[in-house]
This record gives structure tokens, C-alpha cells and sequence, in this order.
């Protein structure tokens, strides 16, 4: 046998003796949650979590990191190592908000983040203390214009999409009100019920369930359309705000430099899971709607609202705490 012959010959059976690189995942998954528990953003994770652990054979643990308005979460999906084993839920506030706010933010989401997949789109739900004595939202625009300054509205954080809905309200109606921040969902909620805030707006999975339970008022939604969870509420365009719309969303993103490989299959098992009639059961009566699509999709939705939201901020001169 020649010399190239033969060392081919040793380059084969030394590839056919090496082990077979393990499939993706053969290990359990973080799932990075840059918010509280209960929010809006936890409970859609959890529900995935659930899917992708039976989906892909391994465990997918939910991490909850809350801090300085979803920023600290959204570091630590960025500077993970891009190899599939760290996972994020993505959102709409530190991915495409506060990167308008504060330009010395700790990551890009433009070059560290890799969208996979977006999983939902949230309107946000007008919500209003009982106490407060008007019931629609043209007499709560006539009260604020009357009562200028007097109206506190809660939120989770400056920069977050329930605080830059109110200010979207303000621009567009002309009157003043004045931001109260709280850390969590939770908190600003127990203030609204308890009328020492009047207003919020909030995402509908979170609030709805009070608003259901007679807890607070609903006025109206923030989407284009009206929400089958809440077929009673108006959009804020019919409520008197025409042309009024705020979504939220949120989806599934990875370190950049994840290989192709497994964003394809974190794709294809997501979409799967938004598939499933228990899991669109679930979601209807949140009133989210359920998205899916490429990365590409998500990624045009990312650059949208980045635009949308940059000229909201630069308008009503919103600044970092």
C-alpha cells in the first residue's frame, strides 16, 4: 500500500474511533427570564418551559433576573455563551426601548442578541382604581384636563412599555399626568386596587384577571382590534383616542453566535409549541395573541418598534431614572 493510501487509511479510522458529537440538547436548558415572578413575561416563559422540556427531552428551567427595568436579565442572555444551553425571553423593553434611553447600555441587542422566534404580541389594558369617579375614557381625558397634574399612572419601570403607553396617551390627548415607577406588576397593581394610584396601563395577561374579578376598572385596550378575552372593552381608537395603538411582545432570543443549527430547531419546536390547542387555549383566555414565524419576522418586529418607540421618548423628553 503507498504512502497516501495508507494515510488515508489512518485518517478514516481515526475519525470512525472518535465519539459522535452529542445532539442538541444533551444537557438541561436555562431559560432566562428578565423580569419577576407572575408578570406577564413569566407566565408565558413557564408555559414554554413546560413544552420544550417534553419537546426536546430535557429539562428547560425558568431563571428569573429582575432588575433596572429588565436590563440586568437581558446582560446575561447577551454575554452567555452561544451555544444553545442558555436561552431568553425576550422583550419588548430592553430590546427595543431602552436602547433610546440609555445609550451606555451594557450589551447591543443589534450584536449580541440572535432573535429565534417571537411567541406573543400583548396589548396593554387601560385599568383604573374604582375609586376614581369616571368610567370611559373621554371622561377620564375630560378630568385630567380639568384636574392638570393630578392623576398619578403606575408602571414597571421607567422605559418600559406600560410607561411609554402613557406617555403615548399624554401626547396624544394633551394632558398631564404624572409616572409613578414601581419595581414589579405586582406592586403597582396592589396601589391601583387600593387607589393610592389611579390608573396603569398593564399588560392584559396580568391585569385582566382584576379587571374581571371587579377588582378595577377596565376602560378600554391598546391593540387595533378588540380582544376576545375582553369583547365588552373598546380599543382606545373607539374609546376616543383614534389612532391609538401600544403592543407589547415577546420571544424567544439566544446569545449571537448560537449556531444556526440549533436556532433552526429552538425555531421549529416553539412554533410546534404555539401549535398546540392547550397552549392557544391558555393564551385566549390571557388575551395575547400567539405569533410564531422566523427569526427574520421577529427581527423586523424588533427594528419597528425600536423606530416607533425612539420618537415616542424623543417627543415627550422621557429620560432614565
Amino acid at each position: 500500500m503507498n504512502a497516501p493510501r495508507k494515510l488515508l487509511l489512518v485518517i478514516c479510522v481515526a475519525a470512525a474511533m472518535q465519539p459522535a458529537a452529542a445532539e442538541y440538547p444533551d444537557r438541561p436548558i436555562r431559560f432566562l427570564v428578565s423580569s419577576g415572578a407572575g408578570g406577564s413575561p413569566d407566565i408565558t416563559a413557564r408555559i414554554f418551559a413546560a413544552e420544550l422540556t417534553k419537546q426536546l427531552g430535557q429539562q428547560v428551567v425558568v431563571d428569573n433576573r429582575p432588575g433596572a427595568g429588565s436590563v440586568m436579565g437581558t446582560t446575561l442572555m447577551a454575554k452567555a455563551p452561544p451555544d444553545g444551553y442558555t436561552i431568553g425571553y425576550g422583550t419588548i423593553a430592553p430590546i427595543a426601548i431602552q436602547r433610546s434611553l440609555q445609550p451606555s447600555l451594557p450589551y447591543d441587542p443589534d450584536k449580541e442578541l440572535q432573535a429565534v422566534v417571537q411567541i406573543t404580541s400583548t396589548p396593554n389594558l387601560l385599568a383604573a382604581s374604582k375609586s376614581l369617579s369616571v368610567s370611559s375614557v373621554t371622561a377620564l381625558i375630560g378630568y385630567a384636563r380639568n384636574s392638570p397634574g393630578t392623576l398619578l399612572y403606575a408602571s414597571t419601570g421607567t422605559g418600559t412599555s406600560q410607561h411609554l403607553t402613557g406617555e403615548l396617551f399624554k401626547l396624544m390627548t394633551g394632558v398631564q399626568m404624572t409616572h409613578v415607577p414601581f419595581k414589579a406588576a405586582t406592586m403597582a397593581l396592589t396601589d391601583v386596587i387600593g387607589g393610592r394610584v389611579q390608573l396603569m396601563f398593564e399588560n392584559i395577561s396580568s391585569v385582566g384577571q382584576h379587571v374581571k374579578s371587579g377588582k378595577v376598572q377596565g376602560f378600554a385596550v391598546t391593540s387595533s382590534k378588540r380582544v376576545a378575552a375582553f369583547p365588552d372593552l373598546p380599543t382606545m381608537d373607539e374609546a376616543g383616542v383614534p389612532g391609538f395603538e401600544s403592543i407589547s411582545w415577546g420571544g424567544i432570543v439566544v446569545p449571537a453566535g448560537t449556531p444556526s443549527v440549533i436556532v433552526a430547531r429552538l425555531n421549529r419546536e416553539v412554533n410546534a409549541a404555539i401549535a398546540l390547542p392547550h397552549v392557544k387555549e391558555k393564551y385566549t383566555g390571557f388575551g395575547n395573541d400567539l405569533v410564531g414565524g422566523t427569526p427574520a419576522q421577529f427581527t423586523a418586529q424588533i427594528k419597528k418598534d425600536t423606530l416607533k418607540w425612539a420618537d415616542v421618548i424623543k417627543r415627550a423628553g422621557v429620560t432614565a431614572d
